[in-house]
């Protein structure tokens, strides 16, 4: 057995179900706000493209899939993030996934070395569970940075010696469950510190596209990359889903752009791990990523959300709109273990302590008595569980 599998650490929604197992919930209608996943249509093209695709069981399907589906990334890309040449990042710069979880797992895999004295992995507390057990698994230290609502600021935190000792960094922008967004200029600073350091950069930017129209666009890794002259996105390794930017979390798929010295080293490593996306699943992707009408009409619905709970909640709590995404990370007054079992005895809502989503880090957990709620209901659900969370406020106060 590989030892490693010994080092992970049990998943937050597996703690969640020991919290709440047990606990008799309150006769309401219920309403979930625990999992990030998207309850919206997906798009009726994309879905249309698949069952037209269907036949395409009867083929295997190559590792770099498609031309046609690098191509519709490319030209997103080139409109999203202003990429200069999409037919050279469609030749090189880009591989398929099967959602971004796959790929952020097994880019660890592929590029860490065990063996070098310099075996630490960057990630942010709280985090997503994934980047620290790809590092584990891969044989690697788990190194955390702090982060909230200042995701500059967290980044500056770090040390030369942190930066020497790691040969990847995991960044997540829009961080989840912060909201907060890397600004273009530190993404560039990251950019110099990978060049000088001699580290990986993995950016995490599934929520890139849930964001609040009053905000404006996020800037990606790849935007930095390209505005610097770092046109070969050297050390650069941008990850993408259509989980969330298109309701789609079922379909798996996803794509890995940057580095293309990186990506030849990565397409060796997944032509032997098997991991190709199927044909249906390609054509789905590509009328998906050809349309932005759908992902618009998505930000609306999640900015009618944020407005609505926000109102309900900042007479209870101090919570703010955060710029992206579909979660809120307010601090609670009380124990966010003990405010999870309540809300769900006495209202049915259901949410995430927020110590499940981080690790102690220097004496204290950064998602201690704090929860994350996750906007993917409909608006007037979200209001409802707002409403609800306001009154177990008020009794537990």
């Amino acid at each position: 057995m590989n030892p490693d599998l010994d080092r992970l650490q049990p998943y937050p929604f597996e703690r969640l179900r020991a919290l709440l197992s047990g606990i008799e919930a309150a006769s309401l209608p219920a309403i979930s706000l625990s999992i990030g996943e998207p309850t919206r249509a997906a798009p009726a093209a994309a879905l249309d493209a698949l069952r037209a695709e269907l036949d395409s069981v009867e083929n295997y399907p190559g590792t770099r899939g498609p031309d046609a589906l690098r191509d519709s990334i490319a030209q997103w890309l080139s409109h999203r993030f202003g990429v200069s040449d999409p037919e050279a990042m469609a030749a090189r710069h880009i591989l398929p996934l099967n959602g971004t979880r796959e790929g952020l797992f097994a880019i660890a895999q592929c590029l860490l070395d065990r063996t070098a004295n310099a075996n630490q992995v960057l990630m942010p507390n709280p985090f997503y569970q994934i980047y620290e057990g790809a590092a584990l698994m891969a044989g690697c230290k788990p190194e955390l940075y702090a982060i909230d609502e200042n995701a500059d600021a967290n980044l500056e935190c770090i040390s030369d010696a942190s930066w020497d000792a790691c040969q990847m960094i995991y960044v997540c922008t829009p961080g989840n469950p912060t909201g907060a967004v890397l600004s273009e200029a530190a993404l560039k600073t990251l950019i110099e510190k990978a060049h000088k350091h001699d580290f990986v950069i993995v950016s995490d930017e599934c929520y890139s596209e849930i964001y609040r129209e009053s905000a404006g666009a996020p800037p990606g890794l790849l935007q930095a990359s390209e505005n610097m002259g770092n046109t070969r996105h050297a050390r650069c390794l941008a990850f993408h889903s259509l989980s969330k930017r298109s309701n789609l979390p079922g379909l798996r798929s996803g794509f890995v752009a940057g580095d293309d010295a990186l990506l030849e080293r990565f397409l060796a490593y997944r032509t032997y791990h098997g991991c190709s996306m199927s044909g249906f699943a390609a054509a789905a992707s590509i009328a998906a990523w050809s349309d932005e009408d759908h992902v618009a009409e998505n930000r609306k619905a999640y900015d009618q959300s944020y407005a609505a709970v926000i109102e309900r909640l900042s007479p209870v709590l101090d919570v703010h709109t955060p710029a992206a995404g579909f979660y809120l990370w307010p601090q609670l007054p009380v124990s966010d273990e003990t405010f999870v079992q309540r809300l769900l005895a006495e209202q049915n809502v259901r949410a995430v302590p927020g110590t499940y989503l981080a690790r102690n880090q220097d004496g204290g957990n950064p998602g201690s008595s704090r929860i994350r709620l996750a906007l993917v209901a409909p608006p007037a659900q979200c209001a409802e569980a707002a409403d609800r969370i306001a009154q177990a406020l008020q009794h537990a106060t």
